[in-house]
């Protein structure tokens, strides 16, 4: 039995991602992608890889996720994170979360120390407390981007629409040299959402999706959208139909555009290692390491590659 060679791809939302935000998409994805590389690479499990790079993205400010979370309606933060062992299709989510900087880690108690799957809002602070979880006060979220977003998003004549275009769902899929996969994918959600909406990403087969018997899929977006064609699960189907990940995340992502008008974005891993990036909106920032080589790119057809160990080194120097 061969080892398998372990593979990370990591998303930081797909959308439309304003010029100025492009370097610091693309250099969040890359040190997340890293990362969870190196857990990896240190005999970690699939799962310790992808919560690895999720947090690395829920604590960078350039995403719609933890620290830098778009606000609900009443200008506060409410995220919502999954998490999901390919081994035995153990799930954890946690929905509606305030106050707690990283949702990915708490998802992951939920799959590890409880009986169930989702805990949401006052149960899931319950929980974290109990958890010893130190709490984030609120307004040290809310990064200057997501407020002003917020306050040009009640004006009489704004268009929040035009502005969730930006959005910045993170997500993560891995293999590890076990075969094992694993997904986990953390979202603030929509800017101006109404309290106590919850989108895909809480939502197995969704907002994600992991089974050793086919692959792992992380998924951005209009969450509305994906959960109308439970897009993560719709591409695992398609790879247990023989399609390669990218035709299957190409196939799924057209569907949901056709039937539901919606737009959005997966990273895909199959169970040899294949792994895709596929996005219908204009831009996801993306970024994977296979075979010690690290990927990255955020316009369809961009895809830059340079070496691990120089990735590496350029990172500790700053980017």
């Amino acid at each position: 039995f061969g080892r398998m060679k372990p593979v990370i791809v990591v998303h930081g939302g797909a959308g439309r991602i304003f010029k100025e935000r492009e370097e610091g998409c693309c250099a969040g994805v890359v040190r997340a992608a890293l990362r969870g590389y190196g857990a990896l690479k240190e005999g970690g499990s699939a799962l310790d890889a992808v919560e690895e790079a999720v947090r690395s993205m829920e604590d960078d400010p350039h995403f719609n996720a933890g620290c830098g979370s778009v606000l609900n309606e009443k200008g506060e933060v409410e995220m919502d994170a999954i998490i999901m062992d390919g081994k035995n299709l153990d799930s954890g989510a946690v929905s509606a979360v305030k106050c707690v900087s990283n949702p990915i880690k708490l998802a992951r108690l939920v799959m590890e120390k409880t009986k169930h799957m989702l805990l949401t809002d006052h149960g899931a602070h319950l929980f974290a407390q109990a958890m010893g979880i130190p709490e984030t006060p609120g307004e040290k979220l809310i990064t200057q981007r997501s407020w002003e977003r917020w306050k040009k998003n009640l004006e009489p004549d704004s268009n929040p629409e035009e502005f969730q275009k930006d959005l910045g769902t993170v997500g993560a899929v891995a293999i590890d040299s076990e075969g094992n996969v694993a997904c986990a994918t953390s979202t603030g959600g929509l800017s101006n959402k109404l309290i106590g909406r919850v989108g895909d990403t809480a939502c197995i087969g969704s907002g994600g999706y992991a089974d050793n018997r086919s692959g792992a899929a992380s998924t951005t977006g209009h969450g509305e959208s994906i959960m109308k064609v439970v897009l993560a699960r719709l591409i695992l189907y398609h790879m247990e139909q023989g399609m390669s990940p990218e035709m299957a995340a190409d196939t799924a992502l057209d569907y949901m555009k056709t039937r539901v008008g919606g737009l959005g974005g997966v990273i895909v891993v199959n169970n040899s290692g294949e792994w895709a990036a596929r996005f219908s909106t204009k831009q996801m920032s993306w970024a994977t390491v296979k075979d010690d080589q690290l990927h990255y790119g955020i316009y369809a057809g961009e895809r830059h590659t340079k070496p691990v160990d120089e990735a590496l080194r350029s990172e500790s120097e700053g980017f």
